[in-house]
């Protein structure tokens, strides 16, 4: 192996430590990994919380920890994309703002988990109270009164 390679090898092992919870790396000190990876998940929640803030709110104070814990051992996919994968991973317990917030967008967006989302041109759901339909880039909610 080259040292080129050799250098390329350990950065990649370096960087699935942080991001994904991988075993350090040799010569590397745990302790300071684990700090660091925590740092960059709270940084990756407050983006993902910028993205996605009723989703954030809806979790209150506890949404570092809750999103942490779930992104722990996921690579990035931005925080949009994390943000909605979070959420649809969460839906069956999601506060009424977080639900819509995830509704409106798939509303306007096809995505598996997997595919690069694609724009809807057409869709309608049911939403607690009401409904929410899209129709060739206009979305509408008709909602009789806010759940509690």
């Amino acid at each position: 192996m080259t040292p080129r390679e050799e250098l390329a090898a350990a950065q990649a092992a370096l960087v699935a430590s942080l991001v994904t919870g991988a075993p350090p790396p040799p010569g590397f000190d745990a302790a300071r990994l684990d700090v660091t990876a925590r740092a960059l998940l709270r940084k990756r929640a407050g983006e993902v919380a910028r993205a996605w803030p009723r989703l954030a709110a809806g979790h209150g104070t506890r949404w570092v920890t809750v999103f942490a814990a779930w992104a722990r051992h996921r690579p990035s996919r931005g925080s949009w994309l994390d943000g909605w994968d979070f959420a649809r991973d969460h839906r069956d317990s999601l506060p009424y703002g977080a639900a819509l917030e995830l509704l409106l967008c798939e509303a306007a967006w096809r995505y598996d988990g997997g595919a690069t989302p694609r724009r809807r041109r057409v869709f309608a759901s049911r939403t607690p109270g009401g409904v929410v339909i899209r129709f060739f880039g206009r979305t509408r909610v008709l909602v009789r009164g806010r759940p509690g």
